[in-house]
């Protein structure tokens, strides 16, 4: 991936603790405009998340001989394992140590569904969040990558109209019969279509590199963001996303070799998985022993980066490359028995 996505990628991330550091240890009320800031606006690296999402997938599809299934399955190697290991540990915290999410609540047929990305309304009764709460946004992710394999059905020239043609009926026609859940109704599904449009025109050359009109773009849409609501999002806060990741795009050649920024971007994933379980034991050490909450905060961060770091390098590399091997050894096999002697 370029580098200036992953140091992009890695600042979604943390925009999304910084969220839910003021949820968790302030209730979401802030005495200073940081504070209020990532009340306000921290939950937009989401929706820089979901372009991102798009852009990646679409380029790391194109000119492959992929069948819908294998690229199915390749999403479920690198997106399952450590969000059914987080979803778990989150389920026995709540289950076997409640003081540290008291506001949480079990039912094992909503844990069954949230781990097979299915939105239902959760237990504690605060809307269609799965076990691991922040696992709301891969239900959305799932969702993506099955339309974007029917996609497969067709040539990639009608690619982008089958799945934006999928999304638009499910949203606003499928959504009004009882079996399809309001979940899919948000305008954020639209995310990720701004992706593929991006990564359609990075890929023939239309996105090229700059300096000061890609900042200056940045600064314009970060603006937007600040003074925009998300009364309605895809328009608010989806397309300065998009541009900003389509600045950054350009700006490429000043981020590039970076191996900081790099895996950063690499262990994002795992910050947004494991970032609330460090915040929720940062918060119920605090209570439970009068602790500075500004010291908690600074102890949890680098918690969170070295939990992150761990996640990523046991948990998603070894195992995917584990069973990307072995389902491409398996392949080589069934393909040369069926070569006739």
């Amino acid at each position: 991936m370029l580098i200036s996505l992953q140091a992009l990628r890695a600042l979604a991330a943390w925009l999304v603790v910084g969220h839910h550091i003021m949820q968790v240890f302030f209730d979401f009320k802030a005495d200073s405009p940081l504070g209020q800031f990532f009340i306000d606006k921290g939950a937009v690296g989401v929706d820089i998340f979901f372009v991102i999402s798009g852009f990646v997938i679409y380029l790391s599809t194109q000119g492959k001989d992929i069948a819908a299934g294998r690229f199915l399955l390749n999403r479920v190697l690198r997106i399952v394992p450590a969000y059914w290991l987080f979803s778990l540990l989150a389920a026995l915290l709540i289950v076997y140590a409640k003081p540290m999410m008291p506001g949480q609540a079990f039912d094992l047929q909503h844990f069954v569904l949230s781990l097979l990305f299915i939105p239902a309304n959760n237990p504690a009764g605060y809307g269609l969040y799965p076990t691991l709460a922040v696992g709301w946004t891969l239900n959305y992710e799932m969702f993506f990558y099955l339309l974007f394999a029917l996609g497969f059905s067709v040539p990639e020239r009608y690619r982008l109209w089958l799945i934006a043609g999928a999304l638009f009926l499910v949203g606003t026609v499928a959504t009004r019969e009882d079996w399809v859940s309001d979940f899919y109704r948000n305008s954020i599904v639209y995310e990720f279509l701004f992706g593929i449009v991006l990564g359609m025109a990075y890929q023939r050359g239309w996105i090229r590199p700059g300096k000061w009109l890609p900042v200056a773009v940045i600064v314009t849409s970060v603006l937007s963001i600040y003074h925009l609501d998300t009364a309605m999002r895809v328009l608010h806060w989806g397309v300065p996303s998009a541009l900003i990741v389509a600045s950054c795009i350009s700006l490429e050649g000043y981020f590039r070799g970076n191996r900081v920024l790099k895996s950063l971007g690499d262990c994002s994933y795992s910050v947004y998985l494991v970032h609330v379980l460090v915040l929720s034991l940062g918060w119920y050490l605090t209570q439970r022993y009068d602790l500075n909450i500004y010291w908690m905060i600074g102890a949890c961060i680098p918690a969170i980066v070295l939990a992150s770091w761990g996640s990523y390098e046991l948990i998603e590399k070894r195992f995917f490359q584990q069973a990307k091997a072995w389902l491409d050894d398996e392949r080589t096999v069934a393909n040369r028995s069926a070569i006739p002697d």
